[in-house]
């Protein structure tokens, strides 16, 4: 990679710290590593990277509430936050998409397939869709080019991955499409994630923008349609 791309590294586990720098750095990476919480904000704050690695499991401030507090910031909106975590349950993960995480990888960590999810990412996030696209439904108003939506002439503020979904599902109206179709078409094959990303993603755009755009259909998936407005 010719200009370095910025990945913190946060966990209060040392050895973890040390694997992660050398493999990442070994790769090209610009490295930066924080052991809490706390110190994790104000190294985001300064450096402000392209791609946090979180650990859940910390003292002092839990990943969580890390990944809530990093939102906050507007520089960090859509920086890219991957949690590590030795937990499974299933609340767990909720939780941490629920915070505003964009992946979840379970420990131990596998370095090769790590490097391998990171450079997925990097690929398709400096390689964007340059041809503006605007999707007008009723009064909403999706704005691929700017990543915006409007709703009645207010703007509405949607992560990458919220817009994203949205975008989708509003580019093919009154198809359903079922969660591992979404997951594959919105997060990318090379990039794992558990299906139930999708409900709280589609939760959380539907908090936003009102609840008739997106339609449950039981047992299959969702499709985008205003027939309910």
């Amino acid at each position: 990679m010719s200009k370095k791309n910025k990945v913190l590294v946060v966990d209060d586990e040392s050895d973890i710290l040390e694997m992660l720098d050398y493999n990442l750095s070994k790769e090209g990476y610009e490295v930066i590593t924080a052991s809490d919480g706390h110190a994790a904000i104000e190294a985001a704050k300064l450096h402000n990277p392209q791609l946090i690695l979180l650990d859940v499991m910390m003292p002092k401030m839990d990943g969580i509430e890390t990944c809530r507090r990093l939102r906050e910031i507007a520089k960090l909106k859509e920086t890219y936050i991957i949690f590590l975590t030795a937990r499974s349950e299933e609340f767990t993960e909720i939780a941490a998409f629920e915070a505003g995480a964009n992946d979840y990888l379970s420990k131990p960590i596998k370095p090769r397939a790590l490097l391998s999810r990171l450079a997925a990412y990097f690929r398709r996030d400096q390689n964007p869709i340059s041809e503006p696209n605007v999707i007008a439904s009723g009064n909403l108003i999706i704005d691929r080019s700017s990543y915006t939506v409007t709703k009645n002439g207010e703007k509405i503020i949607l992560p990458k991955k919220e817009f994203e979904l949205l975008y989708f599902l509003s580019m093919h109206p009154d198809v359903v499409y079922g969660r591992d179709d979404l997951l594959k078409y919105v997060w990318g094959s090379e990039v794992y994630v558990v299906a139930r990303t999708i409900d709280v993603h589609v939760r959380k755009v539907r908090e936003k923008i009102g609840e008739g755009y997106i339609t449950t259909i039981k047992g299959i998936g969702y499709k985008f349609s205003n027939e309910n407005l």
